[in-house]
């Protein structure tokens, strides 16, 4: 190596210690001031569940009341706090390089809280995201970092959020860069998000947020067989399935409600009214965030499962859909949560096979479907459920996320692959001005694929 090459070599080495280094410190602190936001919301709303006690009637009597209080709030002071925040925040990162208003976290914060205490059917991870997002956006602009590194700060404050509201930094993480672009991950923010993440849960833990985590091998072991693998396939297929049906129940029931002609206040109102008297019909298991049921669903007791009706993961997405279409404010990860499990404790009761593995597989492979990130959905098995479950987890992931299609509970994440080569797609596009026709190639290789084999059999015969 002469000279000039061994300066260059140095010098690109020296420059990528800096930046690594220069990363890893801002990450840090950012991870650390998203964990203590994020903390102070999730203890705030703890708080406010638990202060459900005292009112001297049913909390979800307060939904219609909630749901005025909200879309006005969010209307008049942050308009791009409204619906499910990790929405806008992957809208805000392609269409506006990460700039986000600070407004969105005290307004997200109480109108979230709001929602999910008068019991809007809806999720707390979004909110953690936007929040992060949103205070990340407000650090990198007042010290002027330059609209690249704006981005790559803002998406380490939403990796940040997820992870201390999930309690899987590593999953949280990836997740935060993985639904940005579907079929690609930006490689050179992946170390920041998952320092960020680290960051984050570490101080999340700090506060005393608790987290839950299901050891399903603890239940029993698993024998490796072909009767399992091939129920396990057929989970994916069911999976993907639900998924898409959460996907276009959120879509078409938000077309539906915005072609109501009433003033914005008075819909909210009369959305509410309607969910109340729904849960007047069906109960009020389908409200909130619903993580009783969850955990009942992961339980080994059977007993549990017998709980649990067969079209629980219908009813949830209808109230998400209601709840999120009527204004309220929240994130759609814990009702997929809550969906995929029950569809899992479903489809286990259905196949005879153990209901808790399959209600884990549909809590990773639901997910992975309705938002297209398969890897963090991934890694998020072996977090939440061990090692044990993660090689049937990956089958049954990757099959729902391809059986999705090209649609996504995220509407403005950015297409970059094709799940099928039978598929045409306009890549580079965001998925909601994507739409999918078939090749007619497909069709000729699977007409001469058949004539092959028929010409076979016919030689045989002859």
């Amino acid at each position: 190596m002469n000279n000039k090459k061994l300066h260059t070599h140095l010098t690109e080495q020296t420059i990528m210690f800096a930046s690594i280094t220069k990363w890893i410190i801002l990450s840090s602190l950012i991870g650390a001031i998203i964990g203590a936001i994020v903390s102070l919301f999730l203890k705030f709303l703890e708080y406010c569940e638990n202060s459900r006690e005292v009112l001297p009637f049913d909390y979800y009597y307060t939904l219609p009341f909630a749901l005025v209080i909200t879309v006005f709030i969010v209307k008049k002071f942050a308009p791009s706090a409204q619906g499910h925040g990790t929405e806008k925040v992957i809208e805000a990162i392609h269409k506006n390089s990460g700039k986000i208003d600070i407004k969105v976290i005290p307004v997200k914060l109480f109108a979230t809280v709001l929602t999910i205490f008068s019991g809007g059917s809806v999720g707390k991870e979004g909110p953690g995201a936007q929040i992060g997002a949103a205070a990340s956006s407000f650090i990198a602009t007042k010290l002027r970092f330059s609209k690249r590194d704006r981005k790559k700060i803002v998406i380490c404050g939403i990796s940040a959020g997820f992870a201390s509201v999930f309690g899987t930094p590593l999953a949280g993480a990836i997740f935060g860069v993985e639904i940005l672009i579907v079929g690609a991950l930006m490689y050179d923010i992946l170390l920041p998000s998952i320092v960020a993440g680290f960051s984050a849960f570490f101080v999340a833990k700090m506060f005393g947020i608790s987290y839950t985590y299901f050891d399903i091998a603890f239940y029993t072991s698993f024998d490796f067989n072909y009767v399992l693998i091939s129920k396990v396939i057929l989970a994916g297929i069911f999976f993907g399935l639900v998924a898409d049906f959460i996907i276009t129940t959120l879509k078409v029931s938000h077309e539906y409600i915005k072609k109501i002609n009433l003033h914005y206040m008075l819909k909210a109102f009369l959305g509410g009214v309607f969910i109340v008297l729904l849960t007047l019909i069906v109960g009020e298991e389908y409200l909130g965030l619903g993580f009783n049921t969850i955990k009942e669903s992961l339980s080994s007791s059977f007993e549990y499962h017998e709980n649990i009706p067969w079209y629980a993961f219908i009813l949830k997405t209808i109230y998400t859909s209601l709840t999120l279409g009527f204004g309220g404010s929240g994130g759609v990860i814990t009702p997929v949560f809550y969906v995929g499990a029950t569809s899992g404790n479903f489809f286990g009761w259905l196949v005879d096979g153990y209901i808790p593995l399959f209600a884990a597989l549909g809590f990773v492979s639901v997910l992975a479907g309705a938002t297209s990130a398969p890897i963090a959905a991934m890694i998020m098995a072996v977090e939440l459920f061990g090692m044990d479950v993660a090689h049937y987890a990956a089958l049954s992931i990757i099959i729902a996320f391809l059986m999705t299609g090209h649609r996504s509970v995220f509407p403005s994440q950015v297409l970059s692959m094709k799940k099928s080569e039978a598929l045409d797609v306009n890549l580079g596009e965001q998925i909601d001005n994507t739409e999918a026709t078939y090749t007619t190639r497909f069709f000729t290789n699977i007409k001469r694929i058949l004539s092959l084999i028929y010409m076979k059999i016919k030689n045989k015969k002859e």
